[in-house]
């Protein structure tokens, strides 16, 4: 007969009414009571707040085990405690799901390392210590897997070890010696029994090895370099999924942080792939079908773990985006289901009400998981049969009966088994319409007539590129799975072009695309796996062939095309440094590393921006704005960051360089495009003994860390022969040797490049010294007539060096009438009359100061106002040439004619030559 609790007994009646809840609902519970009352009155003093580490520590150093069979039984008698209080708490109402999977978490922990410690010291007296090939001992690493890694643990759920020890070696024992893995295949195996062996007071945890390299066939205990070996030539993608959560949970005497670190950096690089891994969704769709398969033949549909809507499910979408971006995103390799989550929405992976409800279930079902196994202390995910207990579970919860329940969890489960859906969906099952063009493509009226119907006004030269493509060697070299893939998405590639405005030209630009992309799996499972991502691929490739070279040239932002942001306008340049600076932390000290995320991240922003003006979302003048914002940040991070290398030369290391970064040209104007290049001079103002040097040194590693060509791309192509003497002169300038180069050395066109300059990055001081200079040497008293004999000689050379000499096209920056005309009246202007007229000196671009001049009476408002519209339509224009033709920008002379005719008419006005 079933043990009760004796209301008789004052230690057990003290639990009866404010635990009735507990008391009724687990049999484990009553029992329990019943056979050890003198928990009764543990549980009256301690029960009121949640267990602490230091509490089970101190039941453990209380019971002082000397023997196996003690140890054994302290283990237990402390499991007995705890799982009393979290049943009581629980079902009392006054844990949350945090506190119950802690507690447990915390147990396992502290159990499992005061076993290993205790085992450890009993074989180390028998064999010595296991030494490392430094002749230091050695502790065995017991990783925690699951639940377990991810803190989660349930309150019966089993524990998933995997063993590892160091290195190969022996023991340095005076008497009997030992190779290191017997050393530790003794200690695992008693460790085991230990937690796991059924005793009188039962066990702690049953102990699951099977997730050990090559599972039961595997070695129990193995060094970290076969685990390493086994990564690299066995490890299977379903290995990877379990090694998300993995952690090592050595602690105290037991804890050798280096061999830690040894093992992450083994294990790091095996779960979470450098690159952006979309085929991992397929895999984790093939590994979650084969759950499914196992769930139906063994009936277990009402399974709250492993059934449709279930924890595992969750647990699923969570990990599938950590397998992908986990190694380009070290944040996401956090192991609790709920916290990965939540950064999923951080980063708009994941939608916020979407997110909402999987946390919701999962917290239900959680919580039900619990209530299912505190009955009878089982490891159980099934639904009760019984009516008593389906009643008992319904009320545990809240519940007015079964009924109410079930309408819930059905809704929790329905809501996981949709998200589910929508992420690891089959995309775009059965064979494409176009299929058959695609897969044998010959040049015949079947074939010709579809394309030509779809739109393609070439389709004879489109098949016979394709045909020449799939004869290729690369195309018949590819991996079978690429292959596939490819053929998959090579059909939807035609039908994206075709529903495009240049269907030809869209189809070009995306095969070549593909065929770049050919040998990267994940690139193409990302294509196949999110159709949406192939036409948004199709519009922008369409509409620029700079976007394609873009593209093609850096096809890992093809993810970007996922950003639920890529239109938003508003850019967080806050946020953007932020996590700029996130990710840079992480790689703090490795240069590739850090100059591959400045790339990775300046294009990003860029394809961005790219995007919106593709769409039409930007004026020319805005965008530039953005593009020089963005420009800025990189040159102060890249500043930084190349500061922290050097700084330690400098007598004052903690200080910030006393050094500026000066924008010319476009940067320095704002006016900077897609592809431009900087046009900097550096500065510094130190008083330091060989600072110059120092600040060289800063000024050429800025240099290449910006323009050297990584794996990742190049960040800027810098341009430094604006600075003092160009080539010949120093590469940063002395700010006082600066002023004085300008005051009496610098030629005309040096002083018209300063109209536009600015600083850009570096000490703001140094800054504003330089501002102070610009605006001095612009206030300078000219000799007009000799500042125009100048002009006019500088605009002579360009023109003989650049203009198109063509009756019939025209080029918009440099023939006579275009771009440079303007920006060349403008800096005459500054140059002749700043001294006069002070507002002349801001750097606010050719527009604003073409206005201020005519207000100043400078120039005639009525041949300024159409020189100004004249101005931005040209910019506009060349902005969108360049999006589609290489770097000069050429229209028809007749199409511009009236605005080039309009700069020419001022050009005659304020310099009295044509």
């Amino acid at each position: 007969m079933e043990p009760t609790v004796d209301p008789r007994n004052p230690q057990t009646a003290t639990l009866a009414p404010p635990w009735a809840a507990a008391q009724t609902h687990s049999r484990y519970l009553r029992n329990l009571l019943a056979a050890r009352p003198e928990i009764a009155a543990w549980l009256a003093e301690h029960a009121g707040r949640a267990l602490t580490t230091e509490q089970m520590h101190s039941l453990l150093a209380a019971d002082a085990p000397a023997s196996d069979d003690e140890l054994k039984r302290a283990l237990r008698r402390l499991r007995q405690r705890v799982m009393a209080t979290l049943i009581v708490r629980d079902l009392g109402g006054v844990a949350t799901l945090a506190e119950v999977v802690e507690s447990m978490t915390q147990l396992a922990d502290i159990t499992t390392n005061f076993a290993l410690d205790f085992l450890h010291r009993q074989l180390a007296e028998q064999f010595g210590e296991p030494l490392d090939s430094g002749g230091k001992p050695q502790r065995l690493l017991v990783v925690g897997m699951g639940k377990l890694g991810g803190r989660e643990l349930n309150v019966s759920s089993d524990v998933d070890y995997i063993f590892i020890y160091p290195e190969e070696g022996q023991t340095a024992g005076a008497g009997r010696r030992i190779d290191n893995y017997d050393f530790f295949l003794r200690l695992g195996k008693r460790l085991i029994g230990a937690l796991g062996d059924s005793t009188g007071d039962g066990q702690v945890f049953r102990v699951d090895m099977r997730l050990r390299p090559n599972g039961d066939s595997g070695a129990l205990v193995g060094s970290l370099g076969s685990l390493e070996n086994y990564f690299i030539a066995q490890g299977r993608e379903w290995e990877r999924y379990a090694w998300i959560k993995a952690r090592v949970m050595n602690e105290g005497v037991n804890l050798q942080p280096e061999w830690v670190a040894a093992l992450q950096d083994i294990g790091r690089p095996f779960v979470f792939r450098k690159y952006l891994d979309f085929g991992a969704i397929n895999a984790m769709r093939a590994l979650h079908a084969q759950i499914r398969r196992e769930v139906a033949r063994k009936e277990m549909a009402e399974h709250i773990k492993l059934g449709p809507g279930g924890i595992r499910e969750i647990e699923f979408i969570a990990q599938v985006f950590q397998l992908i971006r986990g190694g380009r995103d070290p944040a996401l390799q956090a192991r609790p289901t709920l916290q990965v989550l939540e950064l999923l929405v951080e980063r708009r992976l994941l939608p916020v009400e979407h997110a909402r409800e999987l946390a919701a279930a999962y917290e239900f079902l959680r919580r039900l998981e619990h209530r299912l196994q505190y009955l009878n202390d089982a490891q159980t995910h099934r639904l009760p049969a019984g009516d008593a207990e389906r009643r008992q579970i319904a009320a545990s919860l809240g519940f007015a009966d079964w009924a109410a329940f079930l309408a819930d969890l059905d809704a929790h489960r329905a809501n996981v088994a949709r998200h589910f859906e929508q992420v690891f969906s089959e995309p775009e099952e059965g064979t494409h319409p176009l299929a058959g063009i695609w897969d044998a493509p010959t040049v015949g009226d079947e074939s010709l007539e579809p394309l030509a119907t779809l739109g393609f006004r070439e389709p004879k030269a489109m098949l016979e590129r394709l045909h020449s493509f799939r004869a290729s060697s690369r195309y018949l070299q590819l991996p079978a799975s690429n292959r596939e893939r490819l053929d998959a998405l090579g059909p939807r590639l035609i039908d994206a072009a075709a529903a495009t405005d240049t269907p030809d030209a869209t189809w070009r630009r995306g095969l070549d695309f593909l065929e770049t992309i050919s040998r990267r799996g994940a690139y193409l499972a990302l294509l196949q796996q999110y159709p949406q991502a192939l036409m948004k691929l199709a519009e922008l490739i369409g509409s620029s062939s700079w976007a394609a070279d873009y593209l093609t040239r850096h096809p890992i932002l093809l993810d970007e095309l996922l950003d639920s942001r890529m239109f938003d306008v508003s850019t967080d340049w806050q946020e953007f440094r932020t996590n700029l600076q996130a990710r840079l932390a992480q790689d703090a000290g490795d240069t590739e590393r850090e100059m591959d995320i400045l790339r990775e991240a300046h294009h990003a922003q860029v394809f961005h921006f790219l995007a919106q003006d593709i769409a039409g979302l930007h004026t020319v003048e805005h965008l530039a704005d953005r593009l020089s914002e963005l420009a800025d940040i990189m040159l102060q991070t890249t500043l930084d960051l190349c500061w922290q290398k050097l700084k330690h030369r400098h007598p004052h290391p903690e200080q910030p360089p006393r050094f500026a970064v000066i924008g010319y040209g476009k940067l320095g104007g704002k006016e900077l495009g897609f592809a431009s290049d900087l046009d900097l001079v550096y500065l510094h103002d130190d008083p330091e003994a060989d600072a110059g040097e120092l600040y060289a040194r800063l000024g050429q590693r800025m240099s290449t860390w910006m323009s050297t060509q990584t794996s990742a791309g190049m960040l800027f192509d810098v341009d430094l022969r604006l600075r003092p003497n160009g080539d010949s002169g120093m590469l940063v300038s002395p700010i006082a040797a600066f002023r004085e180069y300008q005051l009496q050395h610098a030629w005309v066109w040096e002083h018209q490049a300063l109209t536009r300059a600015r600083f850009c990055a570096g000490d703001p001081a140094v800054g504003e010294q330089f501002e102070a200079i610009r605006i001095e040497i612009l206030r300078q008293p000219r000799d007009l007539a000799k500042l125009r004999e100048e002009v006019l000689a500088m605009r002579k050379r360009m023109l003989d060096q650049h203009a198109s000499r063509s009756e019939d096209s025209f080029d918009i920056k440099h023939d006579r009438g275009g771009i440079i005309d303007v920006e060349f009246i403008v800096q005459y202007l500054v140059l002749g009359h700043a001294h006069r007229h002070p507002r002349l000196c801001g750097n606010l671009g050719n527009i604003a100061l073409l206005g201020i001049a005519a207000e100043l009476g400078l120039i005639p408002t009525r041949l300024a106002e159409p020189v100004r519209s004249a101005y931005r339509e040209f910019r506009r224009m060349q902005h969108v040439q360049r999006l589609n033709a290489g770097r000069r920008a050429r229209v028809e002379r007749a199409s511009v004619s009236r605005r080039s005719e309009a700069v020419s008419a001022l050009w005659q006005a304020v310099f009295g030559t044509p």
